[in-house]
């Protein structure tokens, strides 16, 4: 059963679709931000007045409505919130980019960015923090709209009947008006949100099969993701030969994929096993040149699979790695791309890796790679 809508825009008028994508979009309202009481600004007037955090962000605390299904952290400051509006406005470079913000919860966050005159789209996974988000989507004309929907979940690779809050993104941006721009174009929209730490890996990987897939929200552009995630997840993102101990095949493929920019990190205060870890504020922008005529959204599934098998095997050198992965000649392979087959294959950088790639798809022609054999097997 999905959530009432109310004061839908004709754009938006979408009450409850049936069937696969089915959600509930909460319209704006009639009143001008400019009238809305700097009281009722501030955090949950509607709900706990008196029980405003101001701790900074952390799991959702006691008093705030919960999630059956999986624990989320929220923006409970309204000094950091302000701080991470300004952030992103300041990174904003046309000012009618669109905000999708994931999970806002007690919407602290999205008074801020509302604030600085952002556009935000609020897609809330927990019912219990709609009223609020509507109650504060009255307050503003039009800048805001509040969608029953899980970023996280969108698009889902095995599903069969979808149900809120899982959304189907073809429906969502369709009815959001949103269209596809070319690859080569600006960045369509910016997402901003806190990857939920239980499922940071999963939520990693599969963003990156939808990236090199061009498919869910990366079917229509170049979407930056500004997203808070833990301290150890970052430094495996950003990790280089430098630190072997962290490079991993995650590292290679999102630093393929995309500009990683660190925007701000704040200390993570929680008593559970997060406890005295940083969060950090990082900024996702797909490369323009991500994909060329040897690395596609169609063979994109082998480098990643070329990937792991180099990983399985890290302490191995790169000729014995080419003579693993391809019938083409090796030497030169290693001539294409400058490189000496002595040296171990986690020694290559995440570039070289893409030119490594690369270079076996042109001289290969028509020869199968010697991992396609396996590549059921491999693939997650």
């Amino acid at each position: 059963m999905s959530v009432p809508a109310a004061g839908l825009s004709p754009r938006l008028a979408l009450s409850a679709l049936a069937g696969a994508g089915r959600f509930c979009v909460l319209g704006p309202g009639a009143a001008r931000r400019a009238g809305v009481c700097p009281g009722h600004r501030r955090a949950l007037s509607d709900l706990h007045p008196q029980l405003v955090p101001t701790e900074g962000f952390k799991d959702s605390p006691s008093w705030f409505p919960r999630c059956r299904s999986e624990p989320r952290s929220y923006i409970t400051s309204p000094k950091l919130a302000t701080t991470l509006a300004h952030i992103l406005e300041n990174e904003r470079k046309t000012p009618d980019k669109l905000l999708l913000e994931c999970n806002p919860g007690p919407g602290i966050l999205t008074e801020a960015l509302l604030k600085s005159k952002a556009k935000v789209i609020a897609l809330e996974s927990n019912r219990n923090f709609l009223p609020h988000l509507q109650s504060l989507r009255k307050k503003v004309d039009g800048e805001l709209e509040v969608i029953y929907c899980d970023f996280f979940k969108m698009d889902p690779r095995n599903f069969g009947i979808v149900k809120p809050p899982i959304m189907i993104s073809e429906t969502l941006f369709q009815h959001l008006g949103i269209a596809a721009v070319p690859w080569s174009e600006d960045t369509p929209l910016r997402v901003v949100g806190i990857f939920p730490a239980k499922n940071e890996k999963k939520i990693l990987w599969k963003l990156l099969y939808d990236l090199y897939s061009s498919t869910s929200v990366y079917s229509y552009g170049r979407v930056q993701l500004n997203m808070f995630i833990t301290e150890r997840e970052y430094e495996k993102l950003v990790a280089s030969p430098e630190t072997p101990h962290l490079y991993q095949v995650l590292s290679v493929l999102w630093q393929v994929a995309c500009k990683i920019k660190l925007l701000h990190v704040k200390p993570l205060e929680q008593i559970n096993k997060h406890e005295g870890q940083n969060m950090c504020l990082i900024q996702l922008t797909p490369h323009q040149n991500l994909f060329t005529e040897n690395l596609t959204s169609i063979n994109y599934d082998v480098f990643f699979l070329m990937l792991k098998q180099c990983f399985m095997k890290r302490n191995f050198k790169l000729m014995d790695h080419l003579q693993l992965l391809s019938p083409v000649n090796a030497a030169a392979i290693l001539k294409q791309i400058g490189k000496d087959g002595d040296m171990k294959i986690t020694d290559l950088y995440p570039q070289d890796f893409k030119q490594l790639f690369e270079a076996i798809e042109y001289f290969r022609e028509s020869c199968r790679w010697l991992l396609d054999d396996c590549m059921e097997e491999m693939i997650m």
